[in-house]
């Protein structure tokens, strides 16, 4: 049994290193892309992909201290702090993407036509299904539920993903300027949710080592 379990978080950390791997492509396509056409829904994107960089990261560096057979209270603090990190993640995506949509619906700003940006979009369209799967997997499994809040992270990305892309085509065919920020602003009720869902999960096992 134990010997299963330590191969499912080997394939577990392998899964995250892969999710970091290409949300660092995201990242970088991403935000080039969504300055150059000044969208605020791609640069957003963009951003969420860097918090879903740093929740793998440190969900992988949480599973690896397993591994290596470090104690259960140990585990339960990496635990924490990796919900703590994706909550606080959370937080800070909401409260740029306000801001900046806010800011451009204000100010009637459009968004230019983005080749590059829609390829990535349709690439995460494919991919971020396949790691949803994989992290529900392994997080059942292990029963984590640091490995389930980032599954959730992903499927906000997909969920974002499919908003961007709508708004971007939105603007290109309808011409309707204010798409692509509605298009930002959707993300931030599901965001806020999610985040703090983790910190609530967070604040938790923090009770529970206070105790012991």
């Amino acid at each position: 049994m134990e010997v299963t379990r330590k191969q499912d978080l080997k394939t577990a950390r392998t899964l995250q290193i892969w999710n970091v791997i290409y949300d660092i492509i995201e990242v970088v396509v991403s935000l080039i892309a969504g300055f150059t056409a000044n969208s605020s829904a791609l640069i957003g994107w963009g951003l969420d992909s860097t918090i879903e960089v740093i929740s793998a990261g440190t969900l992988g560096w949480r599973l690896h201290g397993e591994i290596k057979g470090i104690d259960e209270r140990r585990v339960e603090k990496r635990k924490m702090i990796t919900l703590y990190v994706i909550a606080i993640s959370f937080a800070l995506i909401c409260l740029f993407i306000s801001y900046d949509s806010i800011a451009k619906l204000i100010s009637k700003e459009t968004a230019s036509w983005s080749t590059v940006g829609i390829v990535i979009l349709l690439v995460s369209l494919i991919v971020n299904p396949i790691l949803i799967y994989y992290k529900r997997k392994y997080g059942h499994k292990l029963d984590s539920p640091a490995l389930l809040a980032d599954a959730k992270d992903t499927f906000i990305c997909l969920y974002q993903t499919v908003v961007v892309l709508t708004g971007l085509l939105l603007v290109k065919w309808l011409g309707w300027w204010w798409a692509d920020p509605v298009a930002a602003l959707l993300i931030v009720p599901y965001a806020g949710k999610e985040g703090w869902e983790a910190f609530t999960k967070a604040k938790n096992i923090r009770k529970t080592l206070d105790k012991k």
